[in-house]
């Protein structure tokens, strides 16, 4: 053996003692991720404890220089966050019907003198009351007439009325209550079952009950087909997808793992479209050869999506998120801390402009005026941490996250009607969460379009703020006989404007 075979040795083994360290590190930094998941906090903002940490803990600058990074703000206007004052007891809305009841006085006599009492006024206060659902049977009797003199005369009757299920056994308001409880309120068929049973003494199996939405969601596919062409129209969508468990009836027993993709414009409507695989072609034929401003997450079936023009648009609140995750995971970790608060600043500059009421144009000088400082501070921050830190730790992660994403971040900044997060389209994906907890999954391929066309009505009336029920009743009796041209005015955007 030569001399240096021992110094060899020795730094052979430190080479594997500090990857086995590394190894150590991130097999800890994922169980931590595993039990955070399960049991920790789901906020993404940070304590006032870790933001103090940046004046404690941060290697690369003094005291003071933490302490003024953490302090600054874009806006001096911007008003610090305050505990607001409890309004106190709301009034009851004023669109509710009043049912009045008088309480007379025990006695109507003058406790002193005897003579009779006169009302002088009243004391009055407001409850919300209910009335339970009332089931009953409506009972149709159709009119028929013949001619008493013609031999051959024929028999003429009145005319049936549209109906959402024809020959059906429910009226349309069962149905639309039945589609509005499974979709919006997430209660699947068989609970709605038991209770009819329970409340009305009917018996009403649950495939009764599920031909009753899927005829509701066969209705409204030229509803869904218009509401497309309107979002094709415009110059801004944003878009997003979620999993939705599937049968596929193929004696395998097990569910297939479908998804859900969301288009829809901020504050108009969204259009859901059911896919039985996570690729490009989903979004591809749905969007063809549009060409507008695409805003996502960092999913990369997103790319060569649309025509050639078309811009794509990354997402603040998730490059965020993902350093609100190494925080949770290392706590006192400085870096993570500043890059989040880094974030909180740019987003501090449009909720200025929201409580300020500024126009979009407004908004994004603004965020030109004060944001640059910031984006310079993050870009050179990931570059560093790109060096240092390890590449499957999740600031590694968040960091190559973001530097991926930048060109499509700074586009934020090069369009006024651009948010700067995808979190409308993320909201609107929290009802299909709730309901897979509850209905568990859809029962066909097949049945697949037809729960994407209500949910598609669904979210765009909530966004709008148009009644649902009111939408329903108004639009899905006698819609199969509608004409295309008549069609396209019945979406819930139209269908509103139409009401005033």
């Amino acid at each position: 053996m030569t001399a240096s075979d021992p110094q060899l040795r020795i730094a052979n083994l430190e080479r594997e003692l500090h990857w086995a360290q590394l190894k150590i590190h991130s097999l800890e930094e994922r169980w931590r991720q595993h039990l955070i998941k399960l049991f920790g906090p789901k906020s993404e903002t940070l304590s006032s404890l870790q933001l103090e940490l940046l004046a404690e803990e941060e290697p690369s600058a003094t005291r003071d220089e933490v302490e003024a990074e953490a302090r600054r703000e874009p806006i001096t206007r911007i008003p610090a966050r305050e505990r607001k004052p409890h309004p106190g007891r709301k009034p009851l809305p004023d669109n509710l019907p009043r049912v009045e009841e008088v309480i007379p006085c025990a006695t109507c006599t003058c406790a002193s003198c005897g003579e009779q009492t006169a009302v002088i006024g009243y004391d009055e206060s407001e409850l919300l009351d209910v009335e339970p659902a009332h089931y009953f049977v409506r009972v149709t009797k159709r009119e028929k007439r013949a001619c008493r003199r013609c031999e051959n005369a024929t028999v003429i009757a009145a005319p049936l009325a549209e109906r959402i299920v024809e020959k059906g056994l429910a009226s349309d308001a069962v149905v639309i209550d039945t589609v509005v409880a499974k979709y919006c309120d997430h209660l699947p068929l068989y609970r709605q079952a038991v209770m009819l049973e329970r409340e009305a003494g009917v018996e009403i199996g649950r495939a009764t009950l599920d031909g009753w939405v899927m005829r509701v969601g066969e209705l409204l596919a030229p509803v869904i087909a218009a509401m497309r062409r309107d979002l094709l129209n415009a110059s801004y969508l944003q878009a997003d997808e979620t999993t939705v468990p599937v049968q596929m009836h193929d004696q395998r027993g097990e569910n297939h793992q479908a998804y859900l993709w969301q288009y829809g414009k901020p504050g108009g409507e969204t259009v859901f479209e059911f896919c039985l695989g996570r690729g490009r072609e989903g979004p591809r034929k749905f969007l063809g050869q549009w060409e507008g401003v695409l805003q996502t997450d960092g999913y990369a079936a997103y790319d060569d999506v649309g025509g050639p023009k078309l811009v794509q648009v990354g997402c603040w609140a998730h490059a965020r998120r993902k350093f609100v995750d190494a925080v949770k995971l290392n706590p006192q970790d400085p870096e993570a801390i500043a890059m989040v608060t880094r974030m909180d600043a740019l987003f501090l500059i449009d909720r200025d402009a929201r409580q300020r009421e500024l126009s979009a144009e407004e908004r994004l000088a603004q965020r030109r005026q004060y944001a640059e400082e910031w984006l310079t501070a993050i870009r050179e921050t990931s570059l560093r941490l790109s060096r240092e830190a390890l590449p499957k730790s999740a600031l590694g992660q968040a960091v190559t996250y973001t530097l991926n994403q930048w060109p499509k971040l700074c586009r934020c900044f090069d369009y006024a009607e651009v948010e700067l997060s995808n979190n409308l389209a993320e909201n609107s994906m929290r009802p299909i969460a709730l309901g897979r907890k509850n209905w568990l999954h859809v029962g066909s391929p097949q049945s697949g379009p037809k729960v994407a066309a209500i949910f598609s009505v669904v979210e765009s009336c909530r966004r709008l703020g148009v009644p649902v029920k009111d939408y329903l009743s108004a639009v899905l009796p006698g819609l199969n006989r509608r004409t295309l041209s008549q069609v396209s005015n019945l979406t819930p955007a139209r269908w509103a404007a139409s009401r005033g």
